[in-house]
């Protein structure tokens, strides 16, 4: 268990939080949240104890282990990715080397009594350690978080990549506390998926933080959030969360009310100019600007009206024939398609499958190898990208927003100014003349969205939006797209966003295969899943002979007597089997065409494994009643 007493933490005259005080216990799985600025991050690093607090103690047994994945990994550019796994625990990661080098110098050279010697002393420690086991779990994590040349520098790996070299360290390491700082991030459905079931069996306690809503809701136990300083608990999942948060907002508002309607009472007093100062008029007035001093609710973003874009004629952007490629890859191929006004589309698709190359064709910021992209006239793109807008630190926020516009008109003709924009968008007025140096990462993304926006496009590109945006966030931009009146085209992970701004998908399959689903990005994994079913089952169906229905028997026929007599011998056979070919892909090293070759075989030796215990227990099954009768 892990007891924080009294945590203080502010950055100059910024307060971050401010005497926080909770345990967290074993199994515990909570999701924190709040807006980004608010300390999310700063406070896992201090739980990691890679920063420091200003007041406070965290109280825990000496034996107390806590493994801890950033947002941004920090890796050694020189180690192997399986080296990388191992880093920090200097015994197990020497051992390794050690074997890979004594293996690989053996197999060069069988003959030599030495390379031998060398090889079996390092095989007998790895045996000490036990580390066949840890090597087999380390390269089947890094499989299914997508990692599969484990020899690789990390200096070669993509961002993404890096990401997922860090998860799998972190995942690998026994801890009794695990932090996870955006875990989601560069993961597809199915390893988030993955990600999920995994975490469900985790033994340790979990605090994670992240953008994804359905998998805070399927992962966590217990809410935390963060706001304006103070910290709010909440048992349950997020989609408790939203109704116990609902209601405290609910609490606080007829609070401030109440704090309202006395003041104006008290003030009016005071203004009937009361004639004596006596000591009860002096508490009146103390009280007064005590109430003056106390803040009030402040606005949670939300909107009720819709940004009037430009005007957009019939024609807005009609691909035809549209081919793109990168070297030998092909990421687009004779692409047909036509994008309409009031389009709500979404595109999904591995990592690296060309969803932002097709956005930057459509942006036209780079060309087609061939076919034709035709913009309407009256297109006007406003284009949210993944990459870091340079934004000069030293303006202030509204100064940065009133560059673009200092209003923007709703449908009806209304004027909202640069300032409502920004209190909607979580920049509250007292925020609103901040350096833009001083902001964190996230709220420089949620600015640069809002200056996006503030261009009042009549088509909105949007290159995954919820990598950078907090919950809360997602939520004010989800309000806008509802309202808005113009083209939205988004690239995204985040399921819960898809289902709620887009009605139809563009999913890059591979190797330049595009197709179309008419539906949510749910409806579309459903879809696929039981279309994967169904494929199965064509196979199963294809392999499994016809069983004719016969009348019960007596006693055993002659064949699966004979079966029974052998079921056990041959379960143990399996088993072995199974355990040989984990010990082998232990020891492969890096050769990944080996290990790919030993789990597909693994894979079969499992299936044949159950359904001989399946058939055991149904040939046990029928002794039993034939023993009866």
């Amino acid at each position: 268990m892990l007891q924080v007493e009294g945590l203080t933490k502010t950055y100059g005259d910024k307060t971050l939080f401010d005497d926080l005080t909770f345990t967290i216990s074993e199994k515990q799985r909570i999701g924190l949240i709040g807006i980004n600025g608010t300390g999310k991050s700063t406070l896992l690093k201090i739980l990691a104890g890679i920063e420091s607090a200003d007041k406070g103690e965290l109280l825990h047994p000496n034996d107390y282990h806590i493994e801890y994945l950033p947002q941004q990994p920090d890796l050694d550019a020189e180690l192997t990715v399986l080296e990388q796994i191992y880093y920090g625990d200097s015994d197990m990661m020497v051992t390794m080397r050690a074997y890979e080098q004594s293996l690989l110098l053996f197999e060069q050279n069988p003959e030599s009594d030495q390379d031998q010697k060398q090889f079996m002393k390092w095989q007998q420690k790895m045996d000490e350690m036990n580390a066949w086991e840890a090597n087999t779990v380390a390269k089947t994590i890094l499989m299914k978080l997508g990692v599969t040349d484990f020899s690789a520098p990390v200096k070669q790996l993509s961002g993404g990549q890096k990401k997922r070299v860090a998860i799998a360290k972190a995942l690998i390491q026994p801890a009794d506390l695990l932090l996870l700082d955006e875990p989601t991030n560069h993961l597809d459905h199915a390893t988030i998926e993955w990600l999920e079931g995994f975490l469900a069996g985790y033994k340790g306690a979990i605090v994670l933080i992240t953008h994804d809503r359905y998998f805070l809701n399927r992962v966590t136990n217990q809410m935390y959030e963060l706001d304006q300083g103070r910290l709010f608990k909440y048992e349950g999942n997020y989609e408790v969360f939203l109704e116990k948060k609902a209601e405290r907002e609910l609490n606080e508002a007829q609070q401030d009310q109440k704090r309202q309607n006395l003041l104006r009472r008290e003030l009016a007093w005071l203004r009937r100019g009361a004639k004596a100062r006596t000591t009860k008029q002096k508490a009146r007035i103390q009280r007064v600007e005590a109430l003056q001093e106390e803040e009030g609710v402040t606005g949670r973003g939300e909107f009720d009206f819709a940004i009037g874009s430009r005007r957009l004629g019939k024609q807005v952007i009609e691909l035809t024939n549209v081919s793109k490629s990168y070297g030998n890859k092909t990421l687009i191929n004779h692409l047909n398609y036509l994008i309409v006004p009031g389009e709500r589309l979404g595109i999904v698709g591995p990592n690296g499958s060309g969803k932002t190359t097709l956005l930057n064709m459509l942006a036209s910021r780079i060309e087609a190898d061939s076919g034709e992209i035709l913009t309407g006239e009256t297109v006007h793109i406003g284009y949210y990208t993944q990459e870091d807008a340079e934004i000069n630190g030293e303006l202030r926020v509204i100064e940065y927003i009133k560059e673009i516009a200092e209003v923007v008109y709703t449908s009806d003709g209304k004027t909202i100014t640069a300032e409502q924009m920004l209190e909607r968008f979580l920049f509250p007025r007292s925020m609103q003349w901040t350096y833009i140096r001083r902001l964190s990462g996230g709220e420089r993304r949620r600015l640069y969205l809002l200056r996006v926006l503030m261009s009042e496009p009549n088509v909105l590109f949007l290159d995954e939006p919820t990598n950078d945006l907090d919950t809360q966030t997602l939520s004010v931009l989800e309000d806008y797209l509802e309202q808005f009146p113009g083209v939205v085209i988004t690239v995204s992970h985040d399921r819960y966003f898809l289902d709620r701004v887009v009605d139809h998908l563009l999913v890059f399959e591979g190797d330049g295969l595009i197709t179309r689903f008419q539906g949510h990005y749910s409806d579309y994994l459903v879809h696929k899943q039981n279309q994967l079913e169904r494929e199965k089952a064509t196979e199963l169906a294809k392999e499994t002979p016809v069983v004719e229905r016969k009348e019960p028997r007596k006693k055993l026929s002659y064949k699966d007597q004979l079966e029974w007599n052998q079921i056990e011998e041959k379960i143990e056979t399996l088993e072995a089997k199974k355990d040989a070919l984990e010990k082998e892909i232990a020891e492969a090293g890096s050769d990944y065409g080996f290990i790919q070759e030993r789990m597909t075989e693994k894979e079969k030796i499992e299936q044949a494994l159950e359904q001989t215990i399946e058939r055991w227990t149904e040939l046990s099954l029928l002794i039993e009643e034939i023993e009866q009768k």
